[in-house]
C-alpha cells in the first residue's frame, strides 16, 4: 500500500490564518527561444500561496497566465528563479522526479476536461492512482469518495461521450481530488461550459475550498475570479497588481 506523506486537501482551513506557505516563487523567469527570437513569457515573478488559500490568476491573452500555471504544476521549468513547493526546491529537478512529485502534490483541472474516451468515469478517476502503484482497495475507496464528493457517484460505468460538458468537468475534478493533492490547479475550468454549468463548477470549487482545499485558478472571467480570495493580475509576464476579492456569496 502506498505511503503518502504529502499534505492532503483536507488540511484544516485554520492553517491559512498561520500564513503557512505551500508555494513560494522567487524571481521566476521563463524565456522561450524560437528561430533566434527570445520571448519573455515571465519576468521576475514573486508569489506565495498559503495552505487553504483560493487564488485566481487574471490578465489578458498572452500575459503569461498559462505559463505560470504550467510552472506551478511542474509541467514546465523556469529559465531562472526558485520554486519551493511544500518546503522543497523543485525548480531544477529532473523529469522523473518532477513527474513523481506532480502525481502526488498537484491536482489538475483543465478547460478541455482531458478525459480518456475509451475509459469509464471510474477508470478515468482511477488511472492516476494506478500510476502511483496504489493497491486496488485504496484506489476503490479514493475513487468512490471523489466521485461522491462531486455528485457523480451514480455515473461510474458511463463513458465521457455519455456525459454533458458540466458532468465531464465534475469527473475531471474528481480525478484531481482522488490523489488528495496539496493544491488544485484549474486552468480556465469553465471555458468550455455554458454559464449555468460554469457557475455549477465554480460552486463545486467553492465548496472544496471551504473544506480546506488550496486552489489556484486561471480565469479570464471577472465573475469567476471573484470566487477566489485573492487575484494576481499579470501583464506582459509581470505581476502588476494583487487584489483581495469581495467573494461571491453562497
Amino acid at each position: 500500500m502506498e505511503s503518502n506523506s504529502t499534505a492532503s486537501i483536507e488540511n484544516p482551513k485554520s492553517k491559512i490564518q498561520n500564513g503557512e506557505a505551500l508555494i513560494k516563487l522567487e524571481s521566476i523567469k521563463k524565456v522561450f527561444f524560437t528561430d533566434e527570437v527570445e520571448t519573455h513569457a515571465l519576468s521576475g515573478i514573486h508569489l506565495e500561496i498559503n495552505r487553504g488559500e483560493y487564488v485566481s490568476i487574471a490578465g489578458p491573452s498572452g500575459c503569461g497566465k498559462s505559463t505560470l500555471l504550467s510552472i506551478l504544476g511542474l509541467l514546465d521549468t523556469p529559465t531562472e528563479g526558485t520554486y519551493i513547493l511544500n518546503s522543497h526546491s523543485v525548480a531544477n529537478l529532473g523529469m522523473a522526479e518532477r513527474a513523481r512529485i506532480r502525481n502526488r502534490e498537484v491536482g489538475f483541472i483543465f478547460q478541455s476536461f482531458n478525459l480518456i474516451g475509451d475509459l469509464t468515469v471510474y477508470e478515468n478517476v482511477e488511472l492516476p492512482l494506478t500510476y502511483r502503484g496504489m493497491d486496488s482497495a485504496e484506489r476503490k475507496q479514493r475513487v468512490q469518495e471523489a466521485l461522491e464528493k462531486v455528485g457523480m457517484g451514480h455515473r461510474v460505468k458511463h463513458y465521457p461521450s455519455q456525459l454533458s460538458g458540466g458532468q465531464q468537468q465534475r469527473v475531471a475534478v474528481a480525478r484531481a481530488l482522488g490523489g488528495k493533492p496539496s493544491i488544485l490547479l484549474a486552468d480556465e475550468p469553465t471555458g468550455n461550459l455554458d454559464s449555468k454549468n460554469g457557475e455549477a463548477v465554480m460552486e463545486l470549487l467553492r465548496g472544496l475550498h471551504q473544506e480546506g482545499a488550496t486552489i489556484c485558478m486561471v480565469t479570464h472571467d471577472p465573475r469567476f475570479a471573484r470566487y477566489a480570495e485573492r487575484t494576481i493580475h499579470l501583464f506582459d509576464g509581470r505581476i502588476v497588481e494583487e487584489s483581495v476579492e469581495e467573494q461571491v456569496k453562497a
